[in-house]
């Protein structure tokens, strides 16, 4: 184990650990508890999810230890339980698992911090019973729902070729009746494009009252996103104009992520000048045996040609500040540095994303010293010009 520090001790007045590059603050810690998963979605990026390995409760403690000890911490963050389906494993583990995190706050003799729990999940088995689980041990739920049935069980199959859809929705019924809030993430593929209407009157009509929009991606396993095919740009654009012009009739029905981010930077002086995703140590990922990484989550558990793996340390060896040296690091690091200039030279839209994410950039140009992506394109670019028109024509304004 790294040293004399374990979690919960104070660092000494005046004697923090050094910060010098003004990485982090940390805000996001990303815990894998398994890599398993009971669907076999076919737009996935994650690699082993037939491996049933359990995170173990000393690896949580290590990793929440080399947190605490960390000149990247700046105060209150979030746990998210994800990458594999969290909830394949039992309700026992997330109780365990709380008891600790909350023993690690106890212990933390510095400024008061909270441990936020949240987890990504498919909500197949969510009940009563985990219903309980959740607010006892105050988890935040976020859903993966890609809509209607005849969208969602195109592609988010069970293993053994049957859709999830019904399964997801008694879910999300179990948590409407309990009152547990949750976002829903929807993963836009092609063919969700062609349905605006359809998925935003089965999300009102379900009660869903906050939704965002991943894009499928050209990552990991997904070596090929349909979002790739002819025209799609096209119909993406048709999708969120259309998806705006109905929110716009109904805003109180529901809160659309993608929308709302935009307005409020829209209303405001407001840049990105880096994003989580790009600003080492702001996430930290741990995977079930104890390696972790910084930057995306979607880089742990995927090996490369150009860069191998990015696992950067062990969180029952290294520290986090100690890998900041390492040649792996500071390649990543220096790569991911000159693709963000590169943005900023190149892309109006710069302040609105910050350089982008470099999973992004690598599964799509080889390299994370480059800049436009197609998931830039379709997250940023074209969903920006959507907003701002549609604030636009609001305003009674000519269109840019």
């Amino acid at each position: 184990m790294p040293g004399c520090f374990s979690a919960g001790e104070a660092w000494p007045e005046g004697s923090a650990p050094a910060n010098p590059e003004g990485y982090g603050p940390l805000e996001l810690l990303v815990i894998q508890p398994t890599p398993y998963c009971n669907l076999d979605c076919d737009y996935c990026y994650l690699p082993s999810r037939n491996d049933r390995h359990r995170l173990s409760m000393e690896i949580l403690d290590a990793a929440l230890e080399r947190v605490l000890e960390s000149p990247y911490l700046g105060g209150d963050f979030t746990l998210l339980w994800h990458a594999g389906e969290p909830l394949t494993l039992p309700i026992s583990f997330y109780d365990e698992a709380g008891e600790h995190i909350r023993r690690a706050q106890k212990r933390w003799a510095g400024p008061p911090l909270e441990i936020r729990q949240s987890v990504q999940t498919n909500a197949m088995v969510i009940n009563d019973a985990w219903c309980d689980c959740f607010a006892r041990n105050r988890i935040h739920v976020g859903v993966s729902l890609d809509g209607p049935a005849f969208l969602h069980d195109r592609h988010r199959r069970t293993r053994t070729g049957l859709g999830s859809h019904a399964a997801t929705m008694r879910g999300i019924a179990a948590l409407q009746r309990r009152g547990i809030h949750f976002q829903v993430i929807s993963v836009l593929t092609e063919e969700a494009l062609h349905h605006p209407e359809a998925m935003f009157h089965f999300f009102v009509d379900n009660g869903i009252r906050d939704v965002a929009f991943n894009m499928e991606e050209t990552e990991g396993e997904n070596l090929q996103s349909t979002l790739s095919r002819p025209n799609t740009e096209a119909l993406y654009t048709q999708f969120l104009q259309r998806f705006w012009q109905l929110w716009q009739e109904r805003p109180e029905d529901m809160r659309v992520r993608e929308f709302e981010g935009l307005c409020y930077l829209a209303g405001s002086d407001s840049r990105i000048e880096r994003t989580d995703m790009n600003n080492p140590f702001a996430i930290v990922n741990v995977d079930a045996r104890g390696n972790f990484s910084t930057f995306d989550p979607e880089l742990l558990s995927v090996h490369t040609e150009e860069y191998g793996d990015f696992v950067l340390g062990h969180v029952q060896r290294d520290s986090l500040a100690s890998i900041v040296a390492t040649e792996k690091f500071q390649r990543i690091q220096r790569d991911l540095r000159a693709g963000i200039a590169r943005c900023r030279a190149e892309c109006e839209y710069f302040g609105v994303c910050g350089g982008g994410a470099g999973s992004n950039k690598y599964w799509e140009h080889g390299s994370f010293d480059c800049s436009e992506t197609q998931a830039c394109r379709y997250r940023i670019k074209l969903t920006s010009e959507v907003v701002l028109s549609g604030l636009e024509s609001m305003l009674g304004l000519p269109a840019a």
